[in-house]
């Protein structure tokens, strides 16, 4: 069974990312894809890695959280990786519901403003 691996345009076009992101993502080191020359190739690791990625940034985790949590299976082991992951996503939880909190709030303040405005035009 041969072992899937993306050229870097590839790596890209799968993850809908612009080549500085994935360098950035490479030099801050999140991803350490293999080298031929000038040439990178991404393996399944990486592949994994980057989904990863992918998937903490839409939660709204920081780079660096998501590096630290990425580090932490190869430091402490998987287990380890998964009750941190537990700690990160009820605390991130908890920061989406106070947004949540916030938007609805501001939300409800424009439509009244907005309301409020709307009447007076039709009094003209």
């Amino acid at each position: 069974m041969s072992e899937t691996k993306l050229g870097f345009k590839e790596m890209c076009a799968r993850f809908d990312v612009t080549p500085r992101t994935l360098r950035y993502y490479e030099y801050i080191e999140l991803l350490r894809p293999e080298r031929e020359g000038r040439a990178r190739f991404y393996g399944p690791r990486e592949i994994a890695r980057m989904t990863l990625i992918m998937r903490g940034r839409r939660f709204g985790f920081s780079l660096e959280e998501i590096r630290q949590w990425l580090e932490m299976r190869d430091q402490k082991g998987s287990a380890e990786q998964m009750r941190i992951w537990v700690t990160m996503a009820d605390r991130q939880l908890g920061a989406l519901a106070d947004q949540r909190r916030q938007i609805d709030e501001a939300m409800t303040e424009l439509k009244a403003l907005r309301d409020v405005t709307a009447a007076e035009l039709d009094l003209e």
